[in-house]
């Protein structure tokens, strides 16, 4: 009787010390096209991530951007995902003409990364210098309900304008757009993007463009969360001068479902990761800690409030 309580105390005692198996977790990157500026930055993310994060596989998945990006966390797909402001709060909000059938109450903020400017692109054949200029032309607004596409209707409606305006309008993603430009099948663009977009620079370098201003006043009109901006000179080939624009800012969005520890990884190593999200993309350049809660209009995530506790953003 005394072996084998022996043997049960020996037993017991290896079981103890025995490590324990962790399930590994896995973060799903929602982004955007491959041609936009969320993609790079994401593809950095997620490999920040795995790399930094125990026990933690990631994924990047390219999407139609802002307003799938949030259908998505809402149904759980994805454990985090960029978002323009202004889609993050319909979706919050829920309107159904923005793609949002209901509301998204599952959402939660991780913070805020860099502004998105609205940058509208015509052919320099094309003649349009002004947004007044688009009336009878052709126009791609972004994919539909994007949240390019919901960028595209706050322009023409505080320009007085709308699609019915518009002879042709093309509901395409960066990249498509900019080939039917090349080809002379477009006229111009609007994508709502970080400086230096991918995508425009290709189209400045194949060919000549005007950046059409967005002046203040339309801006003014357009209300919060838009903010007035200026694209620097030399941002696109043959853009000499700087251009007066709309701005909004991006975010990063998560869900209630997922782990407070592991919100609190993906907050921490995004923000100690800056230098290396700046080498995936110059937008990265623009994101800032202190920048971090501005005007965030959903509530934050548990595992993210944590963070910024720690870092003495958030009382």
């Amino acid at each position: 009787m005394k072996a084998v309580l022996a043997l049960v105390v020996i037993f017991g005692a290896i079981t103890l010390f025995q490590p324990v198996a962790i399930a590994q977790q896995s973060i799903s990157v929602l982004t955007g096209g491959t041609s936009g500026v969320y993609y790079p930055l994401g593809v950095a993310l997620g490999k920040i991530y795995g790399d930094k994060i125990a026990n933690v596989k990631a994924q990047v998945q390219a999407t139609k951007a802002s307003v799938e990006n949030l259908i998505l966390l809402e149904q759980g797909r994805g454990e985090i995902a960029f978002t323009l402001g202004d889609a993050l709060k319909v979706g919050w909000d829920g309107d159904e003409d923005a793609g949002f059938k209901t509301k998204l109450g599952k959402l939660r903020a991780i913070g805020a990364i860099y502004p998105n400017y609205i940058q509208l692109v015509a052919t320099k054949e094309s003649g349009i210098k002004t947004v007044a200029d688009l009336k009878g032309r052709s126009l791609s607004v972004g994919a539909p309900k994007s949240g390019t596409e919901l960028n595209t209707r706050a322009i023409l409606k505080a320009a007085r304008m709308n699609y019915a305006d518009i002879r042709k309008v093309e509901y395409l993603p960066f990249a498509e757009s900019v080939d039917l430009m090349k080809n002379r099948q477009l006229d111009a663009t609007l994508q709502s993007a970080g400086l230096g977009v991918a995508s425009l620079r290709d189209l400045s370098n194949a060919a000549n463009v005007t950046v059409v201003s967005v002046p203040k006043a339309v801006v003014d009109r357009m209300g919060p969360p838009f903010m007035s901006a200026r694209i620097p000179a030399n941002t696109y080939k043959g853009q000499e001068q700087e251009i007066e624009t709309a701005a909004v800012a991006n975010y990063l969005v998560t869900h209630s479902g997922v782990p407070d520890e592991l919100v609190y990884q993906m907050t921490k190593q995004l923000f100690e990761s800056l230098p290396e999200l700046a080498k995936a993309q110059e937008a990265g350049k623009e994101i800032k800690l202190e920048n971090a809660l501005a005007g965030v209009p959903i509530p934050l995530h548990p595992g993210a409030e944590r963070y910024y506790r720690e870092k003495g953003l958030k009382k």
